[in-house]
C-alpha cells in the first residue's frame, strides 16, 4: 500500500509539470502547454530582474497559519520583494469573512500604509477574504496583481462541515458570495490569475475555483495544500509578479 502511494505521489509531482489554461466561455477553448510558463518564453531576462511592484500580502487559508507560505515567501523574498503574511483571526472563520477582512485591512495598512501599491496572494479560504478586502473595502485602487490558489470562488461542499459563520460565507450560494459576484467589476484593471487542481478535496466540486474573472490555470497536483509547493505553480506565480 505504501509502495502504491509512493508511486501515485511521484507521478502526481511528475503531472505537475504541465498546465491547462481555461478561458471564459466568450474566448477560445481551453489551450493545454506542457510547459507552463510559454507565456513567459519571449521576456528577456533583464525584464523581469526587478519586480515593479514589490509589496506581497499572502492571505492563508482556513484553519491555516502564516507557515503554509513558507516556501513561496523564500522564493518571493529571493526576488527581491517585501512579503507579508498576516495571521487571520479567527482563522476557522468565525465571526464571518466580512469581519476577517476587516482586520486584514488594518493589518496591510499598518504594515504598508493605506496606499502604496500592492501584490494580493489568496490561498484558499484567504481568496474569498481577500475579495472582500479588494472589492469592498478598497482594496482594489491600489493592487496591481491579484492570485487565488485553490480558491472556492463559487463555494465548496466541504464548508458544510463546520459550523463557523465563515464556513458558511464559503457554502454555494451564500449571500456572502452573491455580494462578491454582484461587485466583482471593482477589480478591473487588475490582473488576475486563479490557479486549481483538478484533485482538489478540499474545494468540492474543483471547478469552484473556475473564475470569469481571471485567468484560469489547471494544474494536476495532488491535493489541495500541496499546492502551495508546488515548483511549476510557485514558478508561475513568480513570472506573474515580476512582470
Amino acid at each position: 500500500m505504501i509502495r502504491n502511494f509512493k508511486r501515485l505521489l511521484i507521478a502526481s509531482l511528475v503531472a505537475g509539470t504541465s498546465c491547462t489554461v481555461h478561458t471564459t466561455s466568450n474566448s477560445s477553448p481551453p489551450v493545454k502547454s506542457d510547459n507552463p510558463l510559454t507565456h513567459f518564453e519571449s521576456l528577456t531576462s533583464s525584464s523581469i530582474s526587478t519586480p515593479r511592484v514589490k509589496r506581497v500580502v499572502l492571505v492563508h487559508g482556513f484553519l491555516d497559519t502564516d507557515s503554509c507560505f513558507k516556501t513561496l515567501r523564500r522564493r518571493l523574498e529571493g526576488r527581491g520583494f517585501d512579503c507579508f503574511v498576516p495571521n487571520l483571526k479567527p482563522n476557522d472563520g468565525r465571526g464571518g469573512l466580512e469581519n476577517i477582512a476587516a482586520r486584514l485591512k488594518q493589518d496591510i495598512d499598518t504594515r504598508f500604509g493605506p496606499s502604496e501599491p500592492i501584490n494580493v496572494v489568496g490561498f484558499s479560504m484567504g481568496g474569498l477574504v481577500s475579495r472582500q478586502y479588494l472589492q469592498e473595502l478598497g482594496g482594489a485602487k491600489r493592487c496591481e496583481n491579484f492570485i487565488t490558489i485553490s480558491s472556492p470562488h463559487h463555494g465548496t461542499l466541504t464548508a458544510f462541515l463546520y459550523p463557523s459563520l465563515g464556513a458558511k460565507d464559503m457554502r454555494p450560494s451564500s449571500q456572502f458570495l452573491e455580494n462578491l459576484r454582484k461587485t466583482q467589476d471593482r477589480l478591473e484593471p487588475i490582473q488576475i490569475t486563479s490557479y486549481r487542481t483538478p484533485m482538489d478535496l478540499m474545494i468540492l466540486p474543483s471547478k469552484s475555483s473556475i473564475w470569469d474573472c481571471a485567468e484560469n490555470l489547471e494544474f494536476p497536483v495532488l491535493m489541495h495544500p500541496l499546492m502551495l509547493i508546488s515548483d511549476p505553480v510557485l514558478s508561475d506565480i513568480e513570472k506573474r509578479l515580476m512582470l
